[in-house]
């Protein structure tokens, strides 16, 4: 299993020369910030989580040139105190990202698991997200996932498991998950 620290060397290792961004745990809340003159783009996660950096990550492997020159990418961040009406438009933008997150967190050997990030409704019922989630994997599993997603997930494969064909080990986790 991948700590925060081997993730933030996987991802420098991956895209500090090609994209001049950078992965930063420790932060209190999530951010991207887009290069500057000064700086490198980077994005900070939570903590020392590693989820909390993957997520972050995935975000950032969708994003496209023009968003990556946004603070966090251009969107709006709804808090964590969202009605019913607000959550089902935040899973709607989050099922590609969590998806891409999925097949991060089974690249690095850590569990995922869907995150509804609200609150506010302690006893919602997340199966329709998560079912959208898996579904996208899928897809992407079968069309192929964004390319920084598919840099960093053999990376982080290759890490671990050095003699394990890719493609392979994601179709053997997602018929695992699925069943």
């Amino acid at each position: 299993m991948a700590s925060a620290t081997q993730l933030v060397a996987a991802f420098r290792a991956c895209f500090h020369s090609s994209f001049n961004t950078r992965l930063i745990g420790g932060a209190d809340e999530p951010l991207y910030t887009p290069a500057s003159d000064h700086a490198p783009a980077t994005i900070f996660f939570r903590y020392d989580y590693p989820s909390s950096a993957l997520h972050e990550v995935s975000h950032w492997c969708i994003a496209g040139h023009d968003r990556r020159l946004l603070e966090d990418y251009g969107y709006w961040y709804e808090s964590d105190a969202r009605d019913l009406q607000t959550q089902k438009v935040f899973e709607q933008v989050e099922v590609k990202p969590q998806a891409v997150e999925c097949v991060l967190h089974w690249a690095a050997g850590l569990p995922f698991r869907v995150s509804v990030d609200n609150l506010a409704l302690p006893d919602y019922d997340a199966t329709h997200f998560e079912q959208a989630v898996m579904t996208q994997v899928g897809s992407y599993i079968d069309s192929g996932l964004p390319k920084r997603a598919e840099i960093f997930s053999r990376y982080l494969l290759a890490q671990r498991c050095p003699n394990v064909l890719f493609d392979e080990f994601l179709k053997r986790q997602y018929e695992d998950h699925c069943r």
